[in-house]
């Protein structure tokens, strides 16, 4: 098997340890998960931001690669983890972004949304975003890494160091908060509801 090929199969946790003597090793880890931290990253904080969190995530993750958990192949939670606490100092910004959202931008706005979510019309983008904007910090966190990042709730309960039944009170609560704001049956419900109905 070639080098490349080596890579390809090899685990993230694997890539740490051989990362620790080989520090390119860590380029396999770079390469699987930035797109996906990018892209969950410029959704909640607009694209300039992501651009910088997403490499300081990689950059802590670099420091802190020896004391990984090898126990999980898998560093998409640990990782997301880093980049939420990163995110932290930007949650004003992201506040102000989903309620002032009425002067952004439709095409810079889009960005920020899910490919259903841009069939809305404006005004029911501006009645979620609103009710987005409401949740708390730990409901916003759980719900954006479940309907955006795709996480399981076990992968969500890692990312954020917090019990996988945690994580179902928190998006029960930020689906019940939606409803309350957004009405049962409003198709404003497609961040959160497109995987739910898919888990139902």
């Amino acid at each position: 098997m070639t080098s490349r090929g080596m890579e390809a199969t090899q685990t993230d946790a694997a890539a740490f340890a051989r990362s620790v003597t080989d520090p390119a090793a860590f380029d396999v880890v770079f390469e699987r998960h930035y797109r996906a931290l990018h892209g969950y990253l410029s959704r909640r904080l607009g694209s300039a931001a992501a651009d910088d969190v997403a490499s300081e995530t990689f950059l802590v993750a670099f420091r802190r690669r020896r004391g990984y958990d090898a126990r999980y192949p898998d560093s998409r939670p640990w990782l997301f983890g880093i980049a939420i606490n990163l995110a932290r100092s930007h949650l004003r910004v992201e506040r102000r972004r989903l309620t002032l959202h009425a002067a952004t931008e439709p095409a810079e706005l889009d960005l920020q949304l899910t490919a259903v979510d841009r069939q809305l019309s404006p005004d029911e983008r501006q009645r979620l975003l609103g009710a987005i904007a409401a949740l708390s910090r730990g409901e916003r966190d759980a719900l954006t890494l479940y309907a955006l990042a795709e996480l399981t709730y076990e992968e969500i309960a890692r990312a954020l160091n917090i019990s996988a039944g945690t994580v179902a009170s928190r998006l029960s609560r930020a689906r019940q908060t939606l409803r309350a704001e957004l009405g049962a049956d409003s198709t404003s419900f497609s961040l959160t509801l497109a995987k739910e109905a898919a888990d139902a």
